[in-house]
């Protein structure tokens, strides 16, 4: 890999590019991450890598592919931390079971420092407000290190 590349071939996760965007007066933003899709279980989700160089997003595909073969049970860790983090009372063990089915995985993101985060959004629009999302930030070891919420 060339550190001046802006793709990058990955034979498990597909092709990444450099993050851009274009503003509706035509200028382009050029992102500080990598950006790619994977289908998992029939859903597309969006795949960001920290970093502006190949070189530096090169170190972090081993967790991306770690995290997306083990995607389902740190769904499921993911979206128990959700409830557990915004509930006010006691919690009722339907409540898991009811965040697990309505929350969705829609992008993971691996940061440089090895964090994974999980953005999740809301499929039946009862548990945050629209334009926010709950995000779920993994350590190294996959524990909850942080529960956020994005807009």
């Amino acid at each position: 890999m060339s550190d001046e590349s802006t793709t990058i071939d990955d034979p498990e996760l597909g092709m990444f590019s450099r993050a851009r965007s274009e503003l509706t007066d035509g200028t382009v933003l050029t992102h500080d991450w990598f950006v790619g899709t994977v289908s998992v279980d029939g859903t597309e989700l969006e795949l960001m890598l920290e970093g502006t160089t190949s070189d530096e997003v090169a170190p972090l595909l081993p967790r991306m592919r770690d995290t997306v073969k083990r995607l389902s049970a740190l769904r499921r860790i993911a979206t128990d931390a959700v409830v557990t983090n915004f509930s006010t009372g006691e919690l009722q063990p339907h409540e898991l079971d009811d965040a697990a089915s309505d929350l969705t995985i829609e992008a993971i993101e691996a940061a440089a420092d090895g964090t994974v985060i999980l953005h999740l959004i809301d499929s039946c629009g009862e548990h945050f407000p629209e334009g926010y999302w709950p995000a779920v930030h993994l350590s190294v070891d996959d524990s909850v290190a942080q529960v956020t919420v994005e807009s």
